[in-house]
Formats: structure tokens, C-alpha cells, sequence
């Protein structure tokens, strides 16, 4: 939520039960393949039934592409719980923290490509990605937009630049991981690629608060 308010409980208990969907689906999807795998085997595999999947997720197609909503949900609540005077720059490379598990551990590491390939293989499933990641991007660039002082000037180009930003430099810590030795960890791997860039822009903020010198 945008305000930094808790999520209500309703839609904590619903994401709990999409989270707990899409893990039952992908071990399917990984054993039988995507196109094998139906609903009714998803559902019967999480112990519901088929109009109980149909609640949270409208089709297989959306239960796929639907943890890029989860996680850019994930990343957004996680930029809300920093602190609102944490330079912006800081504030991101934490959020960026809960791709660890992702990238370091290798079980979790070999699901996930293996849904990034069932995606890029699948037409639909890859224009829709697409889409889902610009979604991604946009809740973060509000929040950005709103730390920065400009969420009423849709002409600023700072939030969406920052965020794009610290996306890049996400990406390239990471195919730097994968081809090192991994001897250290992935976080060190973000500290300097998002150190790389000197990015400043909380200074007009801090001018305002009387913070500049």
C-alpha cells in the first residue's frame, strides 16, 4: 500500500494461498511440463477445488505471470517499510535484498529459471511478462516519485530513471554471480554494482528539511 499502511489481513491470508498455488503448480509444470499440466491437477495437487483456484487466479496462464505481481508487491511493501528520511538510493538497494534467496540459493535459483523458461518459450506468457514488469517498475517509481517530492509532475524523469537505474545494476550483479566463483555472496555482488553509480538525489529533499549545507 502506497500510504505505508499494513496490509489488510484479508489480503495477506489471499497472497498466502497464491504464494502456496504457484509453488504447487511449478513443481507440476517442472515434472509433467507447462502445456501437460492442467487446472484441475493444480487444484486436486493444493487440496482445493477447481472453482476455489478460479478465486485467485482467473487461468494457468495467470497463475504463471502472476508471481511477478507477488513479487513486485513483495518489493513495494519492502519500500514502504524503509525509513521515509533513508536516502532513496539506500532505501532501494534493501529492498533489492529479497532477490537474495533467488540468486544464492540453488534450489530456489533452479526453479525459477526453470518458470523464466517456460515464459520466454510461451508467446503469451512472454508478452504478458513483459507487461507484468513494467507493473513492477511503476510501483516503485510512485513510491520514488513520492520520496522525492515530484509525484505531481508526471514530466520529472527522476523516479523512473532511478529505478531503472537500480534495476540494471540488480541484472548486472547478478550475471556477475553466476559466472564467479560465488565464494562470496550475491549482497556484496549488489553493493557494488549499485555503489558504482553516486547517485545523489535526495539533496533537494534535504535542503528543503534544512538539511543541506
Amino acid at each position: 500500500m502506497s500510504d505505508g499502511s499494513p496490509t489488510p489481513i484479508r489480503e495477506r491470508t489471499r497472497r498466502l494461498a497464491q504464494i502456496e498455488l504457484t509453488t504447487v503448480a511449478q513443481d507440476l509444470f517442472l515434472e509433467h511440463g507447462y502445456e501437460e499440466t492442467t487446472v484441475d491437477q493444480i487444484a486436486a495437487a493444493a487440496g482445493m477445488s477447481k472453482r476455489t483456484f478460479f478465486r485467485y487466479f482467473p487461468s494457468k496462464d495467470d497463475l504463471v505471470i502472476g508471481k511477478y505481481d507477488l513479487f513486485g508487491d513483495r518489493m513495494a511493501d519492502a519500500l514502504d517499510a524503509r525509513p521515509a528520511d533513508e536516502p532513496v538510493w539506500e532505501s532501494l538497494r534493501r529492498v533489492f535484498d529479497i532477490t537474495l534467496d533467488y540468486v544464492q540459493d540453488s534450489q530456489a535459483r533452479a526453479r525459477n529459471d526453470a518458470m523464466d523458461r517456460i515464459v520466454q518459450s510461451t508467446p503469451q506468457l512472454t508478452a504478458r511478462y513483459l507487461e507484468k514488469l513494467q507493473r513492477v517498475q511503476a510501483l516503485l517509481i510512485g513510491r520514488v516519485a513520492a520520496r522525492l517530492g515530484s509525484s505531481a509532475s508526471a514530466s520529472d524523469p527522476r523516479p523512473a530513471a532511478i529505478v531503472g537505474a537500480a534495476f540494471a545494476c540488480m541484472q548486472a550483479a547478478r550475471a556477475s554471480w553466476l559466472s564467479s566463483d560465488q565464494s562470496e555472496p550475491f549482497g556484496e555482488y549488489l553493493d557494488r554494482a549499485m555503489g558504482a553509480l553516486d547517485v545523489d538525489v535526495d539533496s533537494e529533499r534535504r535542503d528543503a528539511l534544512g538539511g543541506g549545507q
